[in-house]
């Protein structure tokens, strides 16, 4: 296995707002060690380059629409049952 780095520290939400705020997001574990992850990465590459758009990462998500929140459902569980 290739050489290890690990990290363990402490977010207050005063800290940085905003990562923490995405951050919270995730249960805690793996997904939130993700994020945190894909964050850095991103913010790498954006100092790496400044005058590139910024990456997908950092993009807001858009919020689905409930249309297809609702078609989503409808594939993953089917229909709700008359009981």
């Amino acid at each position: 296995m290739g050489e290890k780095l690990r990290i363990t520290f402490e977010l207050e939400l005063a800290d940085n707002p905003p990562l923490y705020q995405e951050l919270s997001q995730f249960p805690k574990g793996a997904r939130r060690a993700s994020r945190l992850r894909t964050l850095a990465h991103a913010g790498l590459m954006a100092q790496a380059n400044p005058h590139a758009p910024p990456p997908i990462a950092l993009q807001a998500p858009k919020p689905a629409r409930e249309s297809q929140m609702r078609e989503a459902s409808l594939e993953l569980f089917g229909p709700a049952s008359a009981d």
